[in-house]
């Protein structure tokens, strides 16, 4: 007969896991107001009961199970609160491959509260692990059978699963709320194997490229059209104008009265971003490549295998010199690889800077700036042509200032990042006229391209534009204008003496094509399939577009039906994908033969 001991030790799977769901579901809840729905509950604390009898069987030591569990728990649902609260989504399969660069541009308290628990796990993971009892043999194999299904038959775990739970493409924070995080996890990790890219073969491919051609018309203009002139490209880390937040309060415009000025003769254009608050790669895989990032990954990490004719690999056929510059890590999102890939020559990288003017951990752009320009002036002195690629580090979440900029705006705002991130942009703007106006002085006749990769952090759940009204607190909840708003950043492009160029609202995806267009460079390249269709432009996030209509309308596509117009764009951007996945990682069939290169592939432009 089991001793009340025995008893005690078999039940206590059950009485942590409601200890642990009941603390994390409050923590979430309180701090992070993230509510996992009631009618959820059930469902997911039943899946993280048999998580823990499946731990508890496969363990030596009880107090071990216990802090394990804990941990596991606590990173699965905290961690899920605190990135919904931060970027409006939960955690998704792909942050797994985000993770090495999160520890590498973490520092002090934030690195140990991310890397500390992750270590802890895996350490006693190891440490208490046991096959003594034929209950963890059982719970082995019930682990095992479970993981081969998820990664060479994730359907049979996923349709189900959608049919009874439902799923929103366009919502993954709803999707956690009605899940919970357990059911949550299986079903998209399962989603992740189920539609993981494939290539596509050389008739889809072709066929999908055929369609984008139709309405394109590409220029046979004589080579001899094409002005080589050096082009300088400034992506400024969380670059906006605070002032659009009307309730902040603030004592005066935070943005430089040199850049307002510069901004206004460029008709206020704005460029629309793939991402919010980070992910700052993608809007650099957009402005290099000019295909549209739709997916809550980055697209340098897995989805850039092959070289490619981007922006750079296509103007250093052309004689050109192709630099790039960040002062971070030089393996932060795969940069390395993913520069060398798009065409980069040279990559000055944070080991090629001379760290003397640091915000915390970050380069300013004063320095940042002034040490680039006596990097180029040497090709600027040869004439050889340019393409100088910045990358501003500058900017950055929590908006660090050191003693040389004290705080010189104030705002009456209660969410703290609303006055910060206003005195980051105070410097920001002074720091890029300072930089712009030696810059044209030392090459007048160059195209300069100014723009801001996201929208900045401020405060969870939107806080800080919530108070101003611009935003709602969940994207579920957002209006046509305000995801217009969502994407928006200022956005300045130079045509050397002709001075701003008044663009409009274009997607950074669209500036490539622009810049080839001012340089004269008219002949085919992989920048013609994404010509958006007449009469809109089409700004591509995950699970949904939002198409900007030629009469100055905004429609957002989630789900069907669709008006005329989604189905016109979603169309499109089917297309659009099949080629992207063609170019960067498949077998480019549709890969453009250009003048300047030496590729011999054959594909549909020729």
């Amino acid at each position: 007969m089991p001793t009340p001991k025995t008893v005690l030790q078999k039940l206590l799977p059950v009485i942590s896991t409601a200890l642990f769901y009941a603390l994390f579901y409050l923590i979430s809840s309180l701090k992070f107001d993230v509510h996992i729905k009631p009618a959820a509950v059930p469902f997911d604390y039943l899946l993280q009961l048999l998580v823990a009898y499946i731990l508890f069987a496969l363990s030596r030591r009880l107090w071990v199970f216990v802090v394990l569990q804990g941990l596991l728990m606590g990173v699965l649902y905290v961690g899920n609160a605190v990135k919904i609260s931060f970027f409006g989504g939960p955690i998704m399969p792909d942050d797994v491959y985000a993770l090495r660069s999160l520890l590498l541009v973490l520092e002090g308290w934030h690195f140990i509260a991310a890397a500390v628990p992750l270590a802890a796990i895996a350490a006693l993971l190891l440490f208490n692990f046991t096959l003594r009892h034929w209950s963890a043999y059982l719970s082995s194999m019930l682990v095992i059978l479970f993981g081969m299904t998820l990664v060479y038959k994730p359907a049979a775990i996923l349709q189900p699963l959608d049919r009874y739970f439902g799923n929103s493409v366009w919502d993954q924070r709803s999707n956690y709320l009605y899940r919970g995080a357990t059911l949550y996890s299986v079903q998209e990790g399962a989603r992740y194997f189920a539609d993981a890219h494939i290539p596509p073969d050389r008739d889809l491919a072709l066929s999908a490229a055929a369609n984008l051609l139709d309405n394109v018309t590409i220029s046979t203009t004589a080579p001899g059209n094409f002005t080589p002139r050096n082009v300088h490209i400034v992506l400024l880390e969380s670059f906006w104008d605070p002032t659009l937040l009307k309730e902040a309060g603030y004592n005066q415009d935070p943005l430089a009265p040199a850049f307002r000025r510069l901004w206004e003769r460029a008709g206020f254009s704005h460029a629309m971003s793939p991402v919010y608050g980070g992910y700052t790669a993608n809007a650099e895989f957009e402005i290099l490549c000019g295909f549209p990032v739709i997916e809550d990954n980055v697209k340098f990490e897995r989805q850039l295998l092959n070289d490619v004719p981007c922006l750079p690999h296509l103007l250093a056929g052309y004689g050109y010199r192709t630099l790039a510059s960040h002062p971070n890590v030089p393996v932060f999102w795969n940069r390395i690889n993913a520069y060398r890939r798009m065409g980069f020559q040279t990559y000055w990288s944070k080991q090629d800077f001379l760290l003397d003017d640091m915000n915390r951990e970050f380069l300013s752009d004063a320095s940042l700036y002034r040490q680039v320009l006596e990097k180029i002036a040497e090709p600027i002195d040869s004439k050889q042509p340019l393409l100088n690629y910045i990358v501003t580090y500058f900017g950055h979440w929590n908006y660090p200032l050191n003693d040389a900029r004290p705080n010189r705006i104030t705002a009456s705002s209660a969410v703290k990042e609303v006055s910060g991130y206003a005195n980051t942009m105070y410097y920001k703007s002074i720091e890029l006229m300072i930089f712009l106006e030696r810059l044209q002085a030392r090459d007048p006749d160059s195209i300069i391209v100014l723009f801001g990769d996201h929208l900045p952090f401020m405060g969870e759940n939107f806080a800080g534009y919530v108070d101003s009204g611009v935003l709602a607190s969940k994207r579920s909840d957002f209006s046509a204008d305000m995801f217009r708003f969502y994407v928006s950043t200022p956005m300045v492009i130079i045509d050397g003496p002709r001075g701003p160029v008044k663009t409009g609202n274009l997607a950074i995806y669209e500036i490539p094509a622009l810049l080839l267009k001012l340089l004269h460079l008219n002949e085919p390249t992989i920048m013609d399939y994404t010509q958006a269709p007449d009469g809109m432009r089409v700004r591509p996030l995950p699970g949904l577009h939002i198409d900007l209509l030629a009469d100055g309308g905004v429609e957002v596509c989630k789900e069907p039906p669709f008006t005329s117009a989604c189905q016109t764009s979603t169309r499109w951007l089917q297309d659009v994908l099949i080629v992207n996945d063609d170019l960067f990682i498949g077998q480019q069939f549709t890969r453009q033969q250009h003048r300047g290169s030496g590729n011999k592939n054959k594909g549909v432009g020729e």
